[in-house]
């Protein structure tokens, strides 16, 4: 993929904020301010040729989840894994558990000496 293909813009203002992500010819506005997006819409609609599709179900093979009400947004690669495992025909194979359920993560699982930090350098990116 050529790296013009995608963009992603940002418009900050005091009544909110809002993203606007072109994937080739797809376009996903997303924002905080629904008359924002609205006049966006309006706006590239007047400017070109374009279908609105409603609300994102699916986005580069990914579900979108929503729960308005407890304001949280999920996304699940359930499908993709699904036509992947098809793909290769282990679509039949038996499901395994794989959570990290009692895996810590918290900062005491962090490398504490210069020994430790030099060692871990090689494998993953410290975020302070």
């Amino acid at each position: 993929m050529v790296s013009e293909d995608h963009r992603v813009y940002v418009k900050r203002s005091i009544g909110g904020n809002m993203f606007l992500t072109l994937y080739i010819d797809d376009i996903l506005l997303v924002g905080s301010n629904l008359k924002m997006i609205e006049a966006t819409k309006n706006w590239l609609s007047s400017t070109f040729e374009m279908k609105d599709m409603g609300e994102v179900r699916y986005l580069l093979g990914m579900k979108i989840i929503r729960n308005r009400y407890k304001k949280l947004l999920g996304m699940s690669q359930e499908a993709y894994i699904k036509k992947v495992l098809e793909r290769f025909r282990v679509h039949y194979s038996k499901p395994v558990d794989t959570s990290a359920e009692g895996f810590d993560l918290e900062s005491q699982s962090m490398p504490k000496t210069d020994k430790e930090k030099e060692k871990m350098s090689n494998v993953l990116t410290l975020v302070p």
